[in-house]
């Protein structure tokens, strides 16, 4: 199921940007002013910060409750897993404070695409590793 889950986000992401790259080559290709094809980027800008947000948020709101799910479990690991599970808390909770200040910049306006991309990537792989002890 969490293959399935992270298959569906990179789809959604793709088509994301697909959309929106569609969206901007329309656009500048319409015979539309100067003022209105600025106007229509604006906003299309403004649908792709939101969708983005609205990402992070959800990864960063699914890692914090994996994270406090995970907490109970550490009592029946063996110390070398105990260790292993330990990195992972710390790589999610990494990744959950990277998506957090990802999340406020792009709030802000400040972030550029490499970050949110890498924000987003980071989460999702913290959050598969934690999946991974969750079922084992």
């Amino acid at each position: 199921m969490a293959k399935e889950e992270h298959n569906g986000r990179k789809f959604a992401i793709g088509a994301l940007i697909a959309g929106a790259v569609g969206y901007l080559t329309g656009i500048l290709t319409a015979p539309k002013s100067g003022k209105e094809t600025r106007e229509d980027i604006v906003e299309k800008a403004e649908d792709v910060k939101d969708s983005a947000e609205d990402q992070l948020q959800n990864v960063h709101d699914e890692l914090n409750r994996i994270i406090k799910d995970t907490k109970g479990k550490t009592v029946a690991l063996k110390s070398k897993a105990r260790e292993e599970y330990n990195e992972a808390v710390i790589k999610a909770k990494d990744a959950q404070n990277k998506a957090s200040s990802v999340l406020k910049a792009v709030k802000a306006g400040d972030a550029d695409d490499p970050e949110l991309s890498k924000a987003i990537r980071q989460a999702q792989q913290a959050k598969k590793n934690l999946m991974r002890y969750l079922k084992g």
